[in-house]
């Protein structure tokens, strides 16, 4: 019969036998990326836990040292203190770490000990796992003090834990055996301290997904064991590139994308002998592509897209034998029609994106044959879609922001079996799509819009069972809508500015988070069946000739961000339910409409309004980031764009990219019938950057409380009956750009204290008031009571110098008409305009023409 001790070696070696560990590739800019060399175990299922279970026995490893199993309880007690202090659930992971004798920590949540079967080795702590851990804590770096003291540990995941502060220096330095060191993805700023560079064994240093700057430490050659390094993310600048690519010549995998480099990419950058990954993207590089490239022999990815890059595309750059991926759109470079591309056969992706590509797409494309990926987006290509690509097995093709004309030939979508992002946006394409497109079934991204499709939508469609993108706007669509399964992924549905007509269709996947509808010939009312989109956040249905009532069942669409009904011919109220229900809303417009009523005052339970967004990306990235599944052994990361949100902001319809929409709160009930008074609760909705009320019958005063947005920049209170004075409480709006209070019976003195003092507006915006004085009209006003200040009266002096003036004016008109008639006589005569003859002799002669 094995002992306790003899079990737990029996226990440790029939793991080793079948542990199955996952590798994650390294070769992708995504923050997950992992090293194929760099191993994350993750147990399945061993015979170990057939051992346990058949003994029913509990573990009888020897567990870590006790000092380190205490520092774990001390790291959970602190976790749970956040959790109690914000009344969370108290669901953690961590509950099965506790201090009884018989619980060890080997056993613990995403916690590793060391392998070794060796019976005479210390079992020690060498990996933690805690990924993910405490997002929803958003805890100060120094929760992270108590694992610091175990020193034995290599591997220390913390990634994606919206961790603030910076990172400890003391503690990290403490850390004299670690390996690897994930710190991705959470909100670490400040400086990198020195101290992470005194670490001898660091071979994997993730930092990406932070706030980090500052200097680089001239302790950074110290990791000669480095190899690689991700700061993805950051605000590094020029200094960073330099440091590296001088002192860090054993990295294999770079990746600097998406921080403050400005400067030209250095030639020192040739000495990365061992570089298979580098990625400088999205940053602010100028210049070309330097030459010294040409030495990294190693080089499998080389990602350079949107910078300031500059000159011509070097053809070399073909020549690597084994580059898998090459990524140089969105900069300033210019591609040589003539350039004589070598074959190919490893080359997968391919981005020249903007790189000034003129004619018919290259057909030197063709001998890469291995290419899976083509992005030859925002050039200046024209002709039909050529026939050799379809022999290509294409799995993503853009092609957006072109010229291409032409249809889409029907082998395209049963050749292309394997597509999963197809992008042919903003071209001339024509004719009806083909009916087999659903034999892409593997489709993931289908956006067509601004071309000159027309015809039905074909129902074959509802086949792309993996489909989650789906643009069709801008076209000449007409028919009836596919249906597709409820249970299918589909999240973002554009069909909008098309010639559909009949009802609003609702026949979507309860997965649809975007449905734009909008511009279209629909009749009658929102149908109850929109309800069924539970996790709805973004629904448009502006100019589409809807009428009846806005109904109450929007409100059970809970998950709604964004609701558009612009231009519309509802009537009736604004229910309630909406304001009371839709906690999530940021963005309101059901302006122009026949809406009629008082606005209410239920403005409390808006939280969307209330509290400035803090999202990190949009709804579209969001989405786009998850179509983005593993191709092969490499992942892709689609860059798509998609129509603007239009808005009548600053008196001017503008489009807000949905990049950034995400930081927008607006409500617009304009062009409506509505009545009664502004209600004060208004100004609760505290992240509001537009307000417009305006063209509505509205009266009474201002509040007082709208002086409490204190992120709107456009408030138009415009055409209605207001009343009395602009409150001075305007004057604490910092953000404020346009105040529209014209057309109104507003009185008294407009306030020019803060930014009402400073703001160039347009008079007209306070045209058409009652008695308004101020500045900003260049009317003075009262003293006191604020008013105008009428003209003044005539002094004494003035009336005096009227009365003479008047007196002289009658006597020079008494004097001067007979000297005028006189000297008018004279002229005449003197001139011999008239002439007197004899009487004896009278002759009729001929007038003479009048001189001059």
């Amino acid at each position: 019969m094995f002992q306790a001790n003899e079990l737990c070696h029996v226990f440790i070696f029939t793991s080793l036998i079948i542990k199955h560990r996952v590798m994650i590739s390294i070769n992708s800019p995504a923050k997950k990326a992992r090293n194929s060399t760099m191993e994350r175990p993750y147990p399945l299922l061993t015979l170990s836990g057939f051992f346990f279970f058949f003994f029913l026995l509990p573990a009888a490893c020897q567990s870590c040292p006790e000092y380190q199993k205490q520092a774990l309880l001390k790291f959970k007690s602190s976790v749970l203190a956040i959790t109690s202090s914000l009344n969370t659930s108290d669901d953690s992971p961590l509950q099965e770490w506790n201090s009884s004798s018989n619980s060890s920590c080997c056993q613990w949540y995403e916690v590793r000990c060391n392998d070794s079967p060796n019976p005479t080795s210390k079992v020690v702590i060498s990996g933690l796992y805690l990924d993910g851990l405490l997002a929803n804590l958003s805890p100060q770096s120094t929760i992270l003090a108590p694992l610091f003291h175990i020193t034995t540990v290599e591997k220390l995941y913390i990634s994606d834990n919206n961790i603030q502060g910076e990172i400890p220096a003391i503690g990290i330095s403490s850390l004299s055996s670690l390996v690897t060191l994930y710190m991705d993805g959470n909100n670490l700023s400040g400086s990198i301290p020195p101290q992470l560079f005194h670490l001898p064994l660091l071979r994997y240093l993730f930092l990406d997904g932070n706030s980090l700057s500052g200097e680089v430490p001239e302790e950074i050659g110290n990791l000669t064991s480095l190899q690689a390094l991700s700061l993805s993310g950051n605000k590094f600048s020029d200094a960073m590139l330099r440091s590296v690519v001088l002192c860090l010549k054993g990295l294999e995998y770079l990746d600097l994308s998406h921080n403050y480099l400005s400067m030209e990419i250095p030639t020192e950058i040739g000495n990365l002998s061992n570089i298979v990954t580098l990625s400088l993207n999205n940053n602010r590089l100028t210049g070309g592509i330097p030459s010294s490239l040409q030495k990294l022999s190693k080089l499998k990815i080389l990602h350079l897209q949107n910078n300031f890059l500059t000159g011509e595309i070097p053809s070399w750059l073909f020549n690597f034998e084994d580059l898998w991926n090459l990524f140089l759109g969105g900069n300033r470079l210019i591609w040589n029609n003539s350039a004589e591309i070598a074959r190919n056969s490893r080359l997968c992706q391919l981005s020249l994106k903007s790189c000034g590509l003129v004619g018919e797409i290259p057909e030197w494309i063709s001998t890469l044959t291995s290419l899976y990926f083509l992005d030859l987006g925002r050039n200046n290509l024209h002709g039909a879609f050529p026939g050799w690509l379809l022999e290509m097995q294409l799995q993503g093709l853009i092609l957006s922001d072109n010229k291409l004309t032409g249809s889409l030939p029907p082998d395209l979508f049963s050749r292309f079996h394997d597509i999963g992002v197809l992008a042919l946006s903003r071209n001339n394409f024509s004719g009806e799509l083909p009916k087999n497109i659903g034999n892409a079934t593997s489709l993931r991204v289908l956006t067509l819009s601004e071309n000159n499709f027309s015809g039905p939508v074909p129902q074959s469609l509802i086949h792309c069972l993996h489909l989650q993108l789906l643009d069709l706007s801008r076209n000449r669509f007409s028919g009836s809508f596919p249906v597709f399964d409820p249970q299918v992924g589909i999240a973002y549905i554009d069909f909008s500015y098309n010639d559909f007509s009949g009802e609003v269709p609702t026949g979507f996947s309860e997965e649809t988070r975007f449905l734009a509808l909008g511009g279209n010939k629909f009749s009658g009312g929102l149908p109850f069946n929109l309800t069924n989109l539970s996790k709805l956040e973004r629904l448009e249905l502006q100019d589409s000739n809807l009428t009846g009532e806005l109904p109450n069942f929007l409100s059970q669409i809970s998950t709604l961000q964004i609701l558009n009904l612009r231009n519309n011919s509802f009537r009736g109220s604004i229910p309630q339910s909406i304001f009371n229900q839709l906690s999530s809303l940021r963005i309101l417009d059901i302006s122009s409409n026949n809406l009629i009523g008082e606005i209410t005052e239920e403005f409390h339970n808006l939280v969307g309004m209330i509290e400035p967004p803090n999202a990190p990306s949009s709804l579209i990235e969001n989405i786009a980031l998850g179509f983005t599944k593993t191709w092969a052994y490499q992942t892709v990361q689609v860059s798509l764009d998609f129509e603007d949100l239009v808005v009548n902001w600053k008196n001017s319809k503008q489009g807000i990219s949905s990049d950034i929409l995400n930081i927008y709160t607006f409500l617009d009930l304009s062009n409506n019938q509505l009545s009664g008074h502004i209600p004060a609760s208004l100004g609760a909705l505290k992240a509001l950057k537009l307000l417009n009320i305006s063209h509505n019958k509205l009266y009474g005063k201002i509040p007082t409380s709208l002086g409490d947005l204190e992120n709107i920049e456009t408030l138009d209170l415009s055409h209605n009956n207001l009343s009395g004075s602009i409150p001075s409480t305007l004057t604490k709006l910092q953000q404020l750009t346009i105040l529209d209070v014209s057309n109104n019976q507003l009185t008294g003195r407009i306030p020019d204290g803060g930014k009402m003092g400073t703001m160039v507006l347009d008079p007209n915006y306070y045209a058409n008031n009652s008695r308004l004085c101020g500045m900003q009209i260049r009317v003075p006003c009262l003293e006191g009571d604020g008013l105008p200040l009428p003209p003044p009266p005539p002094t004494t002096k003035t009336q005096e110098h009227h009365r003479k003036g008047a007196w002289f004016l009658w006597e020079g008109v008494w004097i001067g008409y007979p000297v005028g008639l006189l000297l008018a006589i004279g002229i005449i005569f003197g001139t011999g305009y008239f002439t007197l003859s004899p009487p004896s002799n009278r002759q009729h002669r001929p007038h003479r023409p009048i001189r001059g």
